[in-house]
């Protein structure tokens, strides 16, 4: 596998700060805590992170002060690209700054909502470059294979809205089977992008499945992985998940960062787990 950057990597199984020790940014203290219940175990494990996403402004209203834009905003994504926040992206905000990079990442604006005749509802022209459900087909040696459409946070800029979080499935069998099927006759492809929505989002055993059938196709040279995973919920790269891919070698993964903020001890140790 390969990931860019320069940041120090530490190879260390994922273990988050202790709960007590994280506060939001520019606070002294973190009250109301509304996942003071946790254990260390349920909030390192990936499972819990997205039981427990934030979806609703009366909830961000426990740990942000949230402007009534905000507030209404978060209503009227409701029907469109949802609001859905891991509790440790959250905890990166800063709670009084409105205009704090993580929060204009994940807390939609009522501007978001404010479409023009020139807006386009899918601006990479995905859609029509699709020969079968969930593969694109633009340019002549790749392909992008989607394999879900869930994230774990939706980001406020993501340019496939118009199908990320619409019903939170992945791919079926018989879908699966159908993209292969034409990467398999399709002799000129050499590179499959896999995304979604989030793929590392998938239970390891799926994710697993893909990849062994992918890499079976001869003629198929790179896989690549693009995700936010390592950002918005590092307690997802756990020594299972990086055993699986690390099987698939070369295996890259394009990790999606908008911000110094985001690089955290917990996402260096995911990066480094990795690496």
């Amino acid at each position: 596998m390969s990931v860019a950057g320069s940041i120090e990597l530490r190879k260390e199984p994922f273990k988050s700060s202790n709960l007590a020790e994280i506060k939001i940014s520019g606070e002294e203290e973190y009250e109301p805590n509304p996942w003071k219940d946790a254990t260390p175990e349920e909030w390192d494990d990936w499972h819990w992170q997205l039981k427990h996403r934030v979806t609703r402004a009366e909830q961000l209203k426990l740990i942000l002060n949230l402007s009534q834009e905000e507030i209404e905003a978060i209503e009227a994504s409701k029907g469109r690209l949802a609001t859905a926040i891991t509790p440790y992206f959250a905890k990166l905000m800063d709670r009084q700054d409105s205009n704090c990079p993580i929060r204009r990442q994940a807390i939609p604006t009522l501007n978001e909502f404010h479409l023009s005749p020139a807006d386009l509802l899918d601006p990479c022209a995905e859609d029509e470059n699709s020969p079968v459900p969930h593969l694109v087909h633009r340019y002549p040696d790749r392909v992008l294979l989607l394999v879900t459409d869930k994230c774990a946070v939706y980001c406020r800029y993501c340019t496939r809205r118009r199908i990320v979080g619409e019903s939170e499935k992945s791919i079926t069998a018989e879908e699966l089977d159908q993209a292969l099927a034409y990467i398999q006759s399709t002799k000129k492809i050499r590179d499959v992008l896999i995304s979604g929505g989030d793929p590392l989002l998938l239970e390891d055993e799926v994710l697993d499945g893909i990849l062994a059938k992918i890499h079976k196709i001869p003629h198929v040279e790179v896989i690549r992985i693009g995700t936010r995973v390592p950002v918005t919920l590092p307690q997802r790269i756990t020594p299972s998940l990086t055993a699986i891919l690390k099987k698939y070698h070369p295996l890259w993964m394009s990790i999606h960062f908008t911000h110094p903020k985001e690089i955290t001890k917990e996402v260096r140790r995911s990066c480094g787990l990795l690496s």
